[in-house]
């Protein structure tokens, strides 16, 4: 069952789902202009990463915080699996329905929190989870609840912002992220708060090594992570025992 939150942990949780919502509409124009594309090549390699459950039809894949549906419609298109998105923001949602009927696919999507999963336990082979980790109140008790859902054998795959490992472009990354960014993201979409918020919640999110220290502390194995562009994103696997 899941972990009762805090009053302060639902708090938290509204604040980011009300946040979302309203930067709902130019969420994937920023997100493909601020990283240069570079996040469709991220989506792409977690896929790689489930090329073995992925080509296996019978498989069930569940894609948390899907947000507008990028990785699971990348999921959904290297496979047979079957591939089911949830995400707690509608406004979202909406979005990744209306690329269903563009792509001419039947992606079901599932309005939920993904720290409070409406699937019982052990019912996915896979789950990923793309830039959604770091907003939940408790990134412990989300990893719990993700591992609640997974089938035993069954991986999961995080894509998520993480630690620059190269000591001269940190510097200079950390600089966009921080001054550049929030500010052309607030003229964009109108709330430079969401654009403020993104570079505090990557400071504040585990780096690589305690991330992965801290799936292992839920119960995963064969636990390793992957860097890419120099350390900006990290892709992390682990297998549920």
């Amino acid at each position: 069952m899941p972990t009762e939150r805090t009053a302060a942990e639902l708090k938290h949780a509204k604040a980011v789902r009300e946040m979302f919502s309203g930067i709902a509409t130019k969420y994937d124009f920023l997100n493909h202009f601020l990283s240069v594309n570079i996040d469709k090549r991220w989506r792409r390699l977690v896929s790689q990463k489930l090329k073995d459950v992925l080509e296996n039809p019978p498989a069930l894949v569940l894609d948390v915080a899907c947000g507008t549906g990028d990785l699971s419609l990348e999921l959904q298109k290297s496979g047979d699996a079957k591939i089911v998105g949830t995400d707690f923001c509608r406004p979202m949602l909406e979005i990744a329905f209306a690329k269903n009927d563009k792509n001419n696919l039947s992606i079901p999507y599932v309005e939920a929190d993904g720290m409070n999963l409406s699937f019982a336990d052990e019912t996915f082979n896979a789950v990923t989870i793309a830039f959604g980790l770091r907003n939940f109140s408790n990134w412990q008790d989300g990893l719990r609840e993700l591992h609640r859902v997974l089938k035993s054998g069954g991986k999961l795959v995080i894509l998520e912002f993480s630690t620059p490992v190269v000591p001269g472009f940190r510097q200079a990354f950390q600089f966009y992220f921080s001054s550049i960014l929030p500010r052309i993201g607030g003229a964009v979409s109108g709330s430079r708060g969401a654009y403020e918020y993104l570079p505090d919640s990557v400071s504040k999110f585990p780096d690589q090594k305690n991330l992965a220290a801290m799936m292992r502390e839920t119960g995963f194995t064969d636990v390793e992570y992957k860097n890419l562009t120099g350390g900006i994103a990290a892709i992390h696997s682990g297998v549920k025992l």
